[in-house]
């Protein structure tokens, strides 16, 4: 999953999901008051792990399933 998946999962969850709108205009600023905030608090993306770890995991060798 990309950041840009990450950032609306996390936009659904905390501001739109079980919400109650009355209209497209109460959704769209409950949204833009989201975005607001998000970017107010911005910071940028920073990897917990070296990219050699992740590139060694994302290589992994295929199990005996994957050749069926």
């Amino acid at each position: 999953m990309n950041l840009v998946e990450v950032w609306f999962s996390l936009a659904e969850r905390r501001a739109i999901h079980r919400g109650t709108y009355a209209s497209v205009r109460d959704l769209t600023r409950r949204i833009r008051a989201f975005v607001d905030g998000w970017n107010t608090r911005a910071h940028p993306f920073t990897w917990t792990r070296p990219a050699d770890e992740v590139l060694v995991r994302a290589n992994r060798k295929k199990t005996s399933n994957a050749e069926r």
